[in-house]
């Protein structure tokens, strides 16, 4: 498989990971407090629905917060393993890993902290009602500049070495 038909596949098992694992936490949420409606399938994306009117504030902000919880916490034991997943021969999964560890880690932080004002709130509308959307935009804010630090500082090296090191063998 040449280098960038491994990207693409690779880019487009992030984005179905990510969907998975963040609006399966949405699903687990709103099944465990019984407040879950439907999957809604829209464009290149999917949405949990909820009976909203049957949630407090509290179960709301949980709901919305869920989804980026469990991005960061998988995104965060995708680094943690990426030492042994650059030990990997096989370089779909090395590319397919490495795109979905950018994903885990960036996608959320940059949406919780940018793109939710651009694009009509989403998840921060149910955050906002836990902590003011400021402090919630500004946490955020320093995860995209600690994560992509993480990135940068981490994972590129490990996988960059790990790729080259594959070169010089092939």
């Amino acid at each position: 498989m040449n280098k960038r038909i491994r990207q693409y596949t690779a880019l487009f098992a992030a984005l179905i990971v990510y969907y998975i694992v963040h609006e399966g936490a949405h699903l687990i949420a709103a099944l465990s407090m019984g407040v879950f409606k439907t999957i809604n399938f829209m464009g290149l994306g999917i949405q949990i629905d909820v009976y909203n009117t049957q949630m407090t504030d509290l179960q709301m902000g949980i709901f919305c917060l869920a989804g980026a919880i469990s991005t960061l916490i998988i995104g965060y034991a995708m680094v943690f393993a990426s030492p042994m997943i650059c030990r990997s021969h096989s370089k779909i999964f090395r590319a397919i890993m490495y795109y979905v560890t950018i994903t885990l880690l960036l996608l959320d932080p940059v949406y919780l902290s940018v793109l939710c004002g651009l694009f009509g709130g989403g998840d921060m509308n149910g955050i906002a009602l836990l902590v003011p959307e400021w402090i919630a935009r500004g946490f955020f804010g320093l995860l995209v500049i600690a994560n992509g630090l993480l990135f940068w500082k981490v994972i590129l090296p490990q996988y960059t070495r790990s790729f080259k090191e594959e070169a010089k063998v092939s």
